[in-house]
């Protein structure tokens, strides 16, 4: 069984401190690095844009997720595509040719997704499953920090695991949203492979343990 990664979202990181808080999260044992893209159109907030983006590279070797909730991420993955991210994610309803846009991150080296809404079925993402290197479920409605966890997402999971164990897919499942020690078993259990957890990790006064009381849950 591989180990759960965990990769705290600096959407809630003092970014006043961005240095110390990565330095802070490599030494707690973070595996990747998941930034949050918001336009204020698809989602009704803005978070920040390329130039942090580069920040970060230079500030961290971790592998950095890039989650675009955005409504042209076409645009935005062709601007990401020089700038040294492994790992890229857009929502399936903000484009109509994902395949292209799944195809064209593939060919840099950089791991394709799709995120799923709470309340987007697994089948509007059928015809590409065998394409995606990560499927990013949403366990809150996407656009703020800090949200209650949606239960269901659980059960989405567990539908995911069981696609891919059927069919053989490689994709992996990461989930995002209201993520904390008390529901991370359940998740790791239902067959999330990767656990996105923001305030639950910020919030606490010692990284590396809240880090390990997910990924050990």
């Amino acid at each position: 069984m591989q180990k759960t990664q965990i990769a705290p979202s600096l959407l809630a990181a003092d970014f006043g401190n961005l240095d110390s808080e990565i330095t802070s999260l490599e030494a707690a044992g973070a595996d990747i690095l998941h930034l949050d893209i918001m336009d204020g159109h698809y989602v009704p907030n803005l978070s920040f844009g390329f130039p942090v983006i580069r920040t970060i590279r230079f500030l961290s070797k971790l592998p950095l997720d890039v989650h675009l909730m955005v409504t042209n991420p076409d645009f935005h993955i062709s601007l990401l595509l020089d700038m040294d991210v492994q790992w890229v994610s857009f929502h399936q309803e903000t484009f109509y040719h994902s395949h292209r846009l799944i195809q064209t991150l593939k060919e840099k080296g950089i791991k394709a997704g799709l995120a799923l809404n709470p309340g987007t079925p697994i089948g509007t993402l059928e015809a590409l499953l065998p394409d995606l290197d990560y499927i990013l479920v949403m366990s809150v409605n996407p656009g703020f920090s800090a949200q209650d966890f949606i239960p269901s997402a659980i059960y989405k999971i567990w539908d995911l695991y069981n696609l891919r164990k059927k069919n053989n897919y490689r994709y992996l499942i990461e989930v995002d949203g209201g993520v904390t020690a008390a529901n991370a078993k359940a998740l790791k259990e239902a067959g999330a492979d990767i656990l996105v957890s923001a305030s639950y990790i910020f919030s606490s006064h010692d990284y590396s343990q809240a880090i390990s009381a997910l990924r050990n849950a």
